[in-house]
């Protein structure tokens, strides 16, 4: 029987590429996304996946969308958190309501889709959780306070979670990514971009296939004796 993957904010970028790897792998891929409906429709068209509409910062909509998951395949195998929002500015510029969106997404629905996934998890004694974070989770960055306190509080929730829930067999895990090539960085220009380059050891931005990558094997088999671990996908740049 297959196993079940729901990849949250999966219809563009890391998210989306995650989804492929799971569903080149067998899976039942589950493609959560909330404005993006165009691209989600056509990435589950690409996977034989299923696009699913809900808003991570509602606890009502992620609990009737785990439930209709559960309902439509019987189980899900594994959870990846990886919707996000980044929200950047000098710290005390940044709008209130532009920093809880922040936190409501980045944080809380990382809490809301654990949280509502869990029960299922836990009856079956199996289950793997990953989580997105990012490399200024690990160190912080100027003018993304914001993002960075909130990417901060996806690896200590791992951690924690990771030490609660091991002795019931689920693996809870954090990915913490560098320069990633996605809609999020889009905002930087080629000059930008080549100076981020000689800071990174590789000598090379990632492709979020290097972080989904990553994802499919703390998923797999092969990763049942890790977790609360943060993995940095990051080519060098923190180390």
């Amino acid at each position: 029987m297959p196993k079940t993957v729901l990849v949250t904010g999966a219809s563009r970028g890391i998210g989306a590429a995650c989804a492929e790897i799971f569903a080149e792998n067998g899976y039942n891929v589950i493609i959560n996304y909330n404005n993006s409906e165009e691209k989600a429709e056509a990435l589950a068209k690409k996977t034989g996946g299923l696009a699913y509409k809900c808003d991570v910062s509602d606890p009502s909509a992620v609990g009737k969308m785990v439930e209709d998951i559960i309902e439509k395949y019987g189980k899900i195998d594994v959870l990846v958190n990886n919707a996000g929002i980044s929200v950047t500015g000098v710290f005390d510029l940044v709008p209130d309501e532009d920093a809880k969106r922040l936190f409501d997404i980045n944080v809380f629905g990382t809490l809301n889709c654990s949280k509502k996934v869990l029960p299922y998890m836990l009856k079956r004694k199996y289950g793997k959780i990953i989580n997105i974070s990012s490399m200024w989770g690990q160190t912080g960055a100027s003018c993304e306070v914001h993002y960075s306190a909130a990417k901060a509080a996806v690896i200590g929730f791992t951690k924690a979670l990771a030490k609660e829930v091991g002795a019931s067999g689920i693996n809870v895990n954090c990915v913490a990514p560098g320069m990633i090539m996605t809609d999020m960085t889009s905002c930087y220009t080629d000059e930008e971009i080549n100076d981020i380059k000689e800071e990174i050891p590789l000598g090379r931005c990632g492709d979020p296939r290097d972080i989904a990558e990553t994802v499919f094997f703390l998923a797999s088999g092969g990763s049942s004796f890790i977790t609360g671990q943060v993995i940095g996908v990051n080519g060098g740049m923190v180390i």
